[in-house]
């Protein structure tokens, strides 16, 4: 059975953190004298008074977290944070409908980074700081940060929760100790923010956007502080600043660590999803470029930085935007929408179908294009030079099916809904890649999901859980099998 009693406690110690961090917020607001004040001190309370019941509940549990648990774990911890993280939206008065306040919270946790907010910079400054701090603790994941803050609580259970919320099919060489894996890449990921703010400040932007700015874009998030987002600023400076950091962030953590703080960058360049992350990054880049300056008559380094900006940027999901592509040809849509299914390295920030998938995909096509001619030939897949077990390969088939059968059919159901068909498509694919902005004619990258009908928030915001979680943690919840006791 499910050992529910350790779920509360855990659920429990995660809600005081929760709770802290809308009491830094109500110090935001009070910085600013602000009127969401109250409402993020009502929320913080009510968030530490539901996290003391929990414990209580929890309180006489052991630390033996099985699979199942994790599974049920992680996913809770996420739709109960996103529950209690909305509710400074309500009681403010800023996002009263709940529908529209779960699916910023949703959007927030999950660095998708879609918005139902038409003017963002009509909302107060803890408003704002408290959205990009959402996307900033769920970048890497709300119980891996438990993981390296209080490792004891989930005991000897903390690699099942790791392995239920860590993105990507393989999984990097791993300390011993997990607690001290995720220190390092807590230390990295910290490290990246700082740099980022710092970069951002003596680039010209003051301290709140700086802070807010980097936090978006080093959990690849996308929630921004103006309604034109980096274009506000226009500069080239900031756009590259923010192009280096979304990139770096798109990298896998712990290959960023090996290579920066151990001083081995040999690291990246030979592993083969860093290849194909840089390879797709520059073709994208060159072609698009070329359609800009031949068919939008764009200058050389103009063409240049705004093809780059997208391409990193929508390749690491993060959606930030220095232009808008929805006036591009359309032919540049499909390299986007492209970049949107890919998605960044495994073991990153970035959401999407990872470019490790895509490295196995390739080999496995290319073995069987050589079965052809030598049918008994023996061909392993190997990553960096490691076979991969069979298993993952199945494994790799089944996610590829479900992540494209989900899009098809939750694409069927928004067309069904009024959505023309390029909306329903890259909407689909942007909710379960957790990218953010869309392209078309009714939503696209400078306009708010608002005018999306209530059905479909509540399907892009199930869509945005389960492509935080790479679907199978999500969706093994609703097999008969897992509540069976044995």
């Amino acid at each position: 059975m499910v050992n529910l009693q350790l779920i509360y406690k855990i659920i429990g110690s995660l809600l005081f953190l929760l709770g802290t961090l809308l009491l830094i917020c109500a110090g935001v607001s009070l910085y600013y004298k602000e009127d969401d004040l109250v409402a993020f001190l009502i929320s913080a309370i009510f968030t530490i008074c539901c996290g003391f019941v929990l414990k209580y509940f929890g309180s006489d549990a052991n630390n033996n977290l099985s699979r199942r648990d994790s599974y049920l774990l992680v996913t809770a911890t996420w739709v109960i944070f996103s529950l209690f993280g909305m509710l400074p939206f309500i009681i403010s008065g800023y996002i009263p409908n709940i529908t529209d306040a779960f699916f910023e919270t949703m959007s927030g946790f999950s660095t998708t980074g879609a918005t139902i907010l038409d003017d963002v910079e009509s909302m107060p400054h803890a408003t704002l700081y408290w959205r990009t701090q959402t996307q900033w603790i769920g970048g890497l994941g709300i119980v891996f940060f438990t993981i390296a803050i209080l490792p004891s609580m989930v005991g000897s259970g903390s690699v099942k929760v790791f392995a239920a919320e860590a993105t990507g099919p393989l999984r990097a060489k791993m300390h011993p100790r997990l607690s001290t894996m995720a220190k390092w890449i807590w230390t990295v990921y910290l490290g990246l923010t700082l740099a980022c703010i710092l970069a951002f400040y003596a680039a010209g932007m003051d301290w709140f956007n700086s802070i807010n700015y980097a936090m978006t874009t080093t959990a690849t998030g996308g929630f921004a502080t103006h309604n034109e987002s980096i274009l506000y600023y226009n500069t080239a400076t900031i756009d590259y600043i923010c192009v280096l950091f979304q990139f770096l962030a798109g990298i896998n953590f712990m290959m960023l660590y090996m290579s920066i703080c151990k001083l081995r960058p040999g690291v990246l360049f030979k592993s083969s999803e860093f290849k194909l992350y840089i390879f797709i990054i520059i073709a994208a880049t060159c072609w698009i470029m070329y359609l800009l300056m031949t068919r939008n008559g764009y200058g050389l380094e103009n063409a240049l930085r705004s093809a780059l900006f997208q391409v990193v940027s929508f390749l690491t999901t993060t959606g930030l935007f220095n232009d808008d592509a929805a006036r591009w040809p359309h032919i540049t849509w499909v390299i986007l929408g492209c970049m949107m299914f890919v998605g960044a390295c495994s073991g990153s920030t970035t959401g999407g179908f990872k470019c490790v998938r895509a490295v196995m995909i390739m080999k496995v096509l290319r073995n069987e294009f050589h079965k052809l001619l030598h049918p008994n030939a023996v061909l392993p897949v190997k990553i960096n030079g490691v076979p991969v077990p069979h298993s993952q390969l199945n494994t790799l088939l089944a996610f590829f099916a479900i992540f494209t059968i989900m899009v098809i059919l939750t694409a069927t159901l928004m067309i069904a809904a009024g959505i023309d068909n390029t909306n329903a498509v890259t909407i689909s694919l942007s909710c379960i890649s957790n990218v953010g902005p869309t392209l078309g004619t009714q939503i696209g990258p400078e306009m708010s999901w608002s005018a999306l009908p209530a059905h479909v928030k509540w399907i892009c915001s199930f869509l945005m859980l389960v492509g935080r979680l790479e679907i199978m943690s999500v969706l093994v919840l609703f097999t008969p099998g897992f509540w069976k006791d044995n």
